[in-house]
């Protein structure tokens, strides 16, 4: 029998374990087939809320937040990269931070036209696959129209404040839960996994959630 499971997605564009975890999480959802119609609800998190409109290179702002060196920014890039290959997605190369308060914007009123998901894996692509700017207004709408939504509307939305109470209510409710470091992913709105985890991982929780109902 086939058992609805709602999961919560909590993520942001700038961070490449979250383009992991969701494209891991998707391939888990493949693999139990017919045993779980899942949905996968979208929310916001700012890893970087203070970023400025022109970013930062990776490089500077590892090395002041982290203390990281140049070498050991590459070989976790090149982790990254490895694990994105196991899971199917692509890394292109990276040299900036930016901001992404306007995209969690109209990711906000995506999800008012049921194209949330689409959204956030357009956004995901353009900025950590092709190295686009997701704070760019023209990135943000061609990720959009991708995703099947009215591109001009999307920039009327960036054009305004429009979704910005949203995004900022969204992203305090979840810091107020604890969650402070993101791929978030809360499943049955009770069991928490965090990081990019392999699509194993991602299974396994599944199939404990969906057993913990018989019991």
């Amino acid at each position: 029998m086939t058992q609805a499971l709602r999961i919560d997605f909590v993520s942001d564009i700038a961070c490449p374990w979250c383009a992991i975890g969701l494209t891991s999480l998707k391939q888990a959802l493949e693999r139990l087939g017919d045993e779980v119609e899942a949905e996968i609800v979208v929310h916001p998190f700012e890893l970087n809320p203070d970023m400025p409109p022109e970013g930062r290179t990776i490089l500077d702002y590892v090395s002041t937040k982290y203390g990281s060196t140049a070498e050991q920014l590459a070989e976790r890039q090149v982790q990254i990269r490895e694990r994105g290959e196991a899971v199917g997605f692509e890394f292109g190369p990276r040299t900036h931070i930016y901001n992404t308060f306007d995209a969690h914007r109209v990711l906000q009123w995506a999800g008012t036209q049921g194209k949330k998901l689409p959204l956030k894996l357009a956004l995901l692509k353009a900025y950590h696959g092709a190295g686009k700017d997701p704070s760019n207004h023209d990135v943000i709408v061609e990720a959009a129209q991708l995703a099947g939504l009215d591109g001009a509307e999307a920039r009327r939305i960036l054009e305004s404040d429009a979704y910005a109470d949203e995004v900022r209510a969204e992203v305090a409710q979840f810091q107020s839960m604890g969650i402070n470091s993101v791929p978030s992913v809360i499943f049955d709105n009770r069991y928490l996994l965090t990081g990019g985890q392999p699509p194993e991982a991602f299974e396994q929780v599944i199939r404990e959630v969906l057993e913990k109902r018989q019991s």
